[in-house]
């Protein structure tokens, strides 16, 4: 057995859930795959590789389940499709994640990490009285590859 899966196994028990091979499955699939937003159909394609007689069902319960003990994240990326990823794996922190960049152009999702958020949420604890326990952020834009297609683009126009 993994480390990962023994600090995955204590953290399910810690937060009073039962271990089960679906819900070790699952959280090793999100935390192998920490860039890519998986989907609920995704999961369950991963999962199913691994052990083939789990049912989407399974895998939507166990989704729900591991999302309200915030030991997943559920994420909009504004695509129509609700998408997962490791969450923060405690009940008990408030540990801001990582940040989303969007391109509007190919719909390819970029993560950065800085959190430039933190003297604006001391200065909402100290003028307003409301601690923020976290929040998401999503910048939309044109990633660099599309840019540089549509400068190609436009010279090619030109010439």
């Amino acid at each position: 057995m993994t480390d990962m899966q023994e600090n995955f196994k204590t953290l399910l028990k810690q937060n009073g859930l039962k271990v089960t091979t679906q819900r070790i499955a699952i959280l090793e699939v999100l935390s192998n795959r920490p860039d890519e937003h998986l989907t609920a159909e995704d999961i369950y394609d991963c999962v199913r590789s691994m052990y083939p007689d789990i049912g989407l069902a399974t895998v939507y319960r166990t989704i729900q389940v591991l999302s309200e003990l915030k030991l997943i994240d559920k994420l909009n990326l504004n695509d129509g499709y609700v998408r997962y990823e490791i969450g923060k794996c405690s009940k008990e922190t408030s540990v801001h994640h990582h940040h989303h960049l969007i391109c509007v152009n190919c719909g390819q999702v970029f993560t950065f990490q800085d959190d430039l958020l933190e003297n604006l949420e001391h200065k909402i604890e100290a003028t307003m009285d409301f601690q923020v326990l976290n929040h998401e952020v999503k910048l939309f834009g044109i990633c660099s590859a599309c840019k540089g297609f549509a400068e190609n683009d436009a010279k090619n126009q030109e010439e």
